[in-house]
């Protein structure tokens, strides 16, 4: 199923995501959730492009369009990715715990299955960042009648990044590496902070160039 997810149906995706399944859950629909902010941001993007009026930003808004095409493909992969990381997860708990080399070989692989599980989902946030980075610089020059769609990507963005992280959050405890644990929550602050502060500048500037 991991697989098609974005060959579903809308309706068919949020039937199965409401339902008993343990997937798609929080980190995939995160995922899925920051395309579609992304693909705000490159709308307006193509807004700017399409419009002679904006044309000494042509250079600008094609690269910006770029590479947010190129961020919707990697949260596709990641929404893929997280998805398969949880099923690896959860079939640790079926490996057996008879004896005490089965006990050893089960205790590794959670921990492998568990950084694993936490890795992926930080990837997508540090993935939203970049569209909250992208919405930040068009809100510098984008199409003034598709500016607040700038706002909408970084909002959107931002709030993907939050709500992705609850599954790196929940992991986190079950980890016995500290160092790698230290690593992931001083990523997590770093992420917070800079999603703010991009998300703060680029409204900021969408609400005064919407008459606010």
């Amino acid at each position: 199923m991991a697989q098609q997810v974005y060959e579903m149906t809308l309706n068919d995706f949020i039937e199965i995501a409401a339902s008993k399944s343990h997937t798609p859950g929080g980190g995939n629909v995160s995922a899925v959730v920051a395309t579609l902010g992304a693909s705000m941001v490159a709308m307006v993007g193509n807004l700017t492009l399409a419009n002679k009026k904006y044309e000494e930003h042509k250079d600008q808004a094609q690269g910006c369009v770029d590479r947010v095409m190129g961020m919707i493909a990697k949260l596709k992969d990641l929404t893929v990715k997280d998805m398969e990381a949880f099923d690896a997860y959860m079939g640790v708990f079926k490996m057996p715990k008879d004896t005490d080399e089965e006990k050893a070989a089960r205790k590794q692989a959670m921990e492998d299955a568990a950084k694993q599980a936490t890795l992926v989902p930080l990837e997508i946030c540090k993935t939203c960042l970049d569209i909250v980075d992208e919405a930040d610089a068009l809100s510098k020059y984008g199409n003034l009648m598709a500016i607040s769609d700038v706002g909408v990507g970084a909002m959107v963005a931002e709030a993907a990044l939050r709500s992705c992280m609850l599954s790196v959050d929940i992991n986190v405890p079950s980890i016995k590496d500290q160092d790698f644990v230290r690593d992931v929550l001083a990523e997590k602050a770093r992420l917070f902070t800079q999603a703010e502060k991009l998300r703060t500048l680029a409204m900021a500037r969408v609400i005064e160039k919407m008459g606010g």
